[in-house]
C-alpha cells in the first residue's frame, strides 16, 4: 500500500519510524529536502503542502494520505478524496479544525462544552468587547505552537490582539489542562488513550512537560472521556485526534482545542503505552485492528526547546548526564540548527512513582540545554 504524509517535521519522522513494522511504501511531501523525515521515507517530493497543484499531483499516485500538520491545502485533499484516495482525517474534518472560528462553532453546534467566545474580524473590534476581558485572543488560521495566541487581561492589552479574523475566548479559571488522544477507524470503532496532564512554558506557551496518566477524580475522567469521544464522533472522520481540555476550579470540563493528527501530547506513548499513537494511526490507515492504548507504566515527557539567546548550529549540553539516568528515553528530532523556542526533541521518563517522574522531569529540564555553537 502506498501512503503519503503531508509534512516532514518531527511528527512525520516518528510516524515513519513506526511504519517500519508494516508492509507499506511511504511518501513525503515537504518544502525542505533536509527535513527530519526526508531520509526515512521511501519517496521524498519537494513541494509546498499548502499549494493545490503540489498536493493534488503528490496525492494522485497514492492509496492513502494523512497529515503531519493541519496547515495543508484542503481543496486538493477534497478532490483527491472524490477520486478515490483515502484521506484520513477527512478533508471536512481538517477544514473545521484548522480554522479556530469554525472549530468553536462546531463545538457550539454539537453541544460540546467550550468557553464562551466572540468572533472578531479586526483588532478594532476588541474595543467593543472590553467587558469580556479577561480573555484569550486566537488567530483564526495560521497559529501554531503557541504562536497566534494572546492573553488579554486588561484594556491596555488590546494592542496585542490580531488584526485578522480571530476568536476572543472568555478566560477560564484553570485547575488542570489535559489532553486525550482518540482514534477512530473506518468502521466507527474508537479507542482512547489515558489522559495526559500538560504543564506549559509561560514564556513560549509551549508544552514544558506532562504526566500520564493524569491524576483525575473519577468523575473528571468520565466527563473528559465523554467529551473527547463526542468531538471525534461529531467530526465523523477516521483518524487520530488530540483533544485538549480544561478542568476549571469547579471541576467542570471544557474543550480547548483539537488537533486532527498525531500530537506532541502523545509522544510519551512510544515507550509508555502498548500501542503508540504513531502505531495506532498506521493501524487506522491500513485497516488493521485497533491497538491497545493502555499505559504500560506512568510516564513524564519533557519538551526540549531552543534556549533563549541561542541561534545557530545546535549543541545539546548535559546530554551525557541525562542518558545515564534510568528509564529515560531521549528523542532528538534531527534538526541541525536551533533558535529560541524551537522544538528540538523530547525526553520520556517511566516510573510507577509520580514523585520520581516529577523530580526527573525537573532535573532533565535544568540539566539538558539546547544551545548553539
Amino acid at each position: 500500500m502506498k501512503v503519503g504524509i503531508l509534512g516532514g517535521g518531527q511528527l512525520g519522522r516518528m510516524l515513519l519510524q513506526a511504519a517500519a513494522n508494516y508492509d507499506v511504501t511511504t511518501f513525503v511531501l515537504e518544502n525542505d529536502p533536509h527535513c527530519p523525515a526526508a531520509h526515512l521515507c521511501h519517496h521524498f517530493t519537494k513541494g509546498d503542502i499548502t499549494d493545490y497543484e503540489a498536493v493534488y499531483h503528490f496525492g494522485k499516485q497514492l492509496d492513502a494520505l494523512t497529515i503531519e500538520i493541519e496547515a495543508v491545502n484542503v481543496d486538493a485533499l477534497t478532490q483527491l478524496e472524490k477520486e478515490g484516495v483515502k484521506v484520513y482525517p477527512t478533508p471536512a474534518a481538517i477544514r473545521i479544525i484548522k480554522n479556530k472560528i469554525l472549530q468553536k462553532q462546531f463545538y457550539t453546534q454539537n453541544e460540546i462544552p467550550t468557553s464562551a467566545y466572540i468572533i472578531t474580524q479586526t483588532k478594532s473590534d476588541l474595543l467593543e468587547h472590553i467587558s469580556f476581558l479577561p480573555a484569550v485572543h486566537k488567530l483564526g488560521e495560521g497559529g501554531y505552537d503557541g504562536k497566534g495566541v494572546q492573553v488579554l487581561n486588561k484594556e491596555s492589552d488590546l494592542e496585542l490582539g490580531f488584526n485578522a479574523p480571530s476568536v476572543l475566548e472568555k478566560k477560564i479559571n484553570i485547575q488542570k489542562e489535559i489532553a486525550l488522544i482518540v482514534g477512530m477507524n473506518a468502521k466507527g470503532e474508537t479507542i482512547i488513550y489515558p489522559p495526559a496532564e500538560m504543564i506549559f512554558d509561560p514564556v513560549y506557551n509551549l508544552l514544558d512537560y506532562q504526566l500520564s496518566p493524569a491524576k483525575l477524580a473519577e468523575k473528571q475522567l468520565w466527563k473528559a472521556e465523554a467529551i473527547a469521544r463526542k468531538v471525534v464522533n461529531g467530526l465523523k472522520s477516521p483518524g487520530l485526534f488530540a483533544i485538549e481540555l480544561f478542568i476549571d476550579d469547579k471541576d467542570d470540563v471544557w474543550v480547548n482545542e483539537a488537533a486532527p493528527r498525531v500530537h506532541n501530547s502523545g509522544h510519551h506513548s512510544i515507550e509508555a503505552n502498548y500501542s503508540s499513537q504513531y502505531d495506532m494511526l498506521w493501524r487506522i490507515l491500513l485497516d488493521y485492528p485497533l491497538g491497545n492504548p493502555n499505559a504500560i507504566l506512568p510516564s513524564a515527557m519533557v519538551n526540549l526547546i531552543g534556549a533563549e539567546g541561542h541561534t545557530g548550529e545546535v549543541i545539546y549540553e548535559g546530554l551525557d548526564d541525562v542518558l545515564k539516568m534510568d528509564n529515560v528515553f531521549v528523542h532528538l528530532y534531527g534538526k541541525t540548527h536551533t533558535k529560541p523556542g524551537r522544538k528540538m526533541g523530547h525526553v520520556t521518563i517511566l516510573s510507577n512513582d509520580y514523585q520520581d517522574l516529577t523530580h526527573k522531569a525537573n532535573k532533565i529540564k535544568h540539566t539538558l540545554k539546547v544551545v548553539a555553537k
